[in-house]
């Protein structure tokens, strides 16, 4: 059965799941169109890392792990560490709030928004437009932002942008995302009152001038979105089923770190399998952010994360940095673990994956964007080579690697931002 198989029907088309059938014969190479499609989520830490512990002495493949990336060792050879990678940091802005807005945006350093920042359409975003026409939901948000209270700005807490001034606000309950994803039934309910819009909508146009008849169009234009997202979850409902999958029992204010962070990136995991999109974000926690952190059985009380890194003259400040960072790496590889034990076609889902994980600024206590920390997981479909460490020269900039998984995700282009070249991943 072709990949290209489509259902007919209300007068629009869309595109089937992959299903077994579609699945090249064992005995016969698969072809182009029966390969699983290309995802690409990132996994956003907040503060930086402390460089000292992060860096290996050595590069390639089989380098020694550093102590704070030991908790790839039983994933090394499916992840990919880059190191020397840059960006430029604006003066006269704030250096957390630019490090988290800003670290995935396709904005040169020179390219500012009236905030003062080099923000517009992130990433994410310009994936997210090429592939979502192929899915339910063109991207999904997440947080594991632990706080109630907003005491911070939007730049904190949100590293996905449609452009500046528009951002794609995460969502950082569990249910919320869950109840997105997968409730079904109040999306069919929606579903009927659109069809009442779409009805009086029509009603109205022969009485309408030029302009509004074109205001009429990009509104109706909006609701055939909503409608072909309703139809797409529709259609995978039988995947969906098949997965048994259920809403999370807690709620996020009484989960641990380590269960919200798996939560949510699980949340993630069964989106990415029954392709409602292929393109996520998640943030760790929030960049900067004074509330003092829980972390349930790493430390004794809770701790601000920020205000730590301030302090890493102190060996023992410096010591439970170090411990932070090695609990995000272990939360990441738990997560690219799940990944490669999820089977799809002839391999895994973490063979057609890029998940990054990476901070937008490198030390806390210097703000400084230089030598990011940065780990992409996965094989995006053989485009990658995992398992090496990659050195780049000094001053390159992270917006090459940004240039290259955009490319791997189909999008044509030779320039992002203040790119030079594409990262070479082979």
């Amino acid at each position: 059965m072709s990949r290209r198989m489509v259902l007919r029907g209300a007068g629009a088309t869309f595109a089937l799941p992959l299903l077994e059938a579609m699945q090249a014969s064992p005995s016969k190479s698969p072809s182009e169109e029966s390969k699983p499609p290309v995802r690409a989520g990132f996994f956003y830490i907040p503060n930086g890392v402390v460089q000292s512990a992060w860096h290996p002495n050595n590069t390639g493949l089989n380098y020694d792990l550093s102590p704070t990336l030991r908790p790839l060792a039983p994933i090394q050879d499916d992840v990919t560490l880059l190191t020397k990678l840059d960006r430029v940091k604006v003066a006269g802005t704030d250096g957390h709030a630019q490090a988290g807005a800003c670290w995935l945006s396709s904005a040169s350093p020179d390219e500012l928004s009236p905030a003062g920042y080099p923000l517009k359409k992130t990433v994410d975003q310009i994936m997210a437009e090429h592939t979502g026409q192929h899915t339910a939901f063109r991207s999904l948000e997440l947080s594991c932002n632990p706080y109630e209270d907003n005491r911070e700005s939007v730049y904190f807490d949100n590293i996905s942008w449609y452009g500046h001034g528009h951002v794609a606000r995460s969502i950082r309950d569990p249910k919320l995302v869950f109840d997105r994803l997968f409730g079904v039934k109040q999306h069919l309910e929606a579903s009927s009152i659109l069809d009442v819009v779409m009805d009086d909508a029509k009603s109205l146009n022969g009485s309408l001038g030029r302009v509004d008849k074109g205001k009429l169009d990009e509104y109706m234009d909006s609701v055939r979105t909503v409608e072909k997202q309703i139809q797409r979850i529709s259609l995978r409902q039988d995947d969906i089923n098949k997965l048994n999958v259920a809403p999370p029992i807690k709620s996020w204010q009484s989960m641990t770190r380590d269960e919200f962070i798996q939560v949510m990136g699980d949340l993630m995991i069964l989106a990415f399998r029954t392709d409602l999109t292929r393109v996520a974000t998640i943030m760790s926690s929030p960049e900067r952010w004074g509330s003092p952190l829980k972390v349930h059985g790493l430390f004794n009380k809770p701790i601000d994360h920020h205000g730590l890194t301030h302090g890493q003259g102190n060996d023992n400040v410096r010591t439970t940095l170090q411990a932070l960072d090695h609990f995000h790496i272990q939360q990441f590889a738990s997560l690219v673990t799940k990944m490669k034990e999820t089977k799809e076609a002839d391999g895994t889902l973490l063979d057609n994956m890029m998940f990054t994980l990476g901070s937008g600024i490198s030390d806390g206590s210097l703000h400084v964007y230089t030598d990011l920390p940065t780990l992409v997981a996965g094989k995006a479909g053989g485009l990658i080579n995992p398992g090496k460490h990659i050195k780049s020269k000094e001053g390159t900039p992270i917006s090459n690697l940004w240039l290259s998984m955009i490319n791997a995700m189909g999008v044509k282009t030779n320039r992002l931002g203040d790119s030079t070249e594409k990262l070479v991943l082979t």
